[in-house]
């Protein structure tokens, strides 16, 4: 039986900005910190990779978690950080905001890049930005009487 999703993990090439980023500019703190070396079987095993060695960090913002990663072996292929969003994979992680315009105009005078401005979709307000690795993070704020779940109205 499937209770939910438990996390979302990133891989990154720099653990360090990737801890400013999502600790220190969106407010996770941190739950967890672990390191594996080189030729510890039961990760490679997990990661179906060989010889892998990591440091991962998990954060926590309310009931979300998200994992970083930073492996140093195998050597990692970097993501296009201008990957569009129709790409096949995971297109974005969505963070649930109080007062989207505030938390837009913050993130962005810290260097965040956005899609757009915030944008109404009837209930939900919503934007699109980039984490410093190009993968896409939503900001999403469910107005009072707006359906969590809302879709954009066409």
């Amino acid at each position: 039986m499937i209770r939910g999703v438990h996390h979302t993990a990133i891989s990154t090439g720099n653990l360090e900005r990737a801890l400013r980023f999502y600790r220190d500019l969106l407010g996770f703190r941190v739950a967890a910190e672990f390191a594996w070396p080189a030729g510890t079987a039961v990760a490679d095993a997990i990661t179906g990779l060989r010889d892998s060695a990591a440091r991962a960090v998990m954060l926590r913002a309310g009931n979300a978690l998200v994992e970083l990663f930073e492996y140093t072996s195998p050597p990692p292929r970097p993501l296009d950080p201008q990957r569009p969003v129709s790409d096949h994979g995971i297109t974005h992680i969505c963070l649930d905001v109080k007062d989207l315009d505030a938390e837009y105009a913050r993130l962005q005078a810290a260097g965040m890049t956005f899609h757009c401005p915030p944008q109404d979709l009837g209930g939900v307000r919503t934007t699109y930005g980039r984490d410093p690795d190009g993968n896409v993070i939503e900001l999403q704020e469910v107005l009072d009487d707006g359906d969590p779940i809302a879709l954009p109205r066409t």
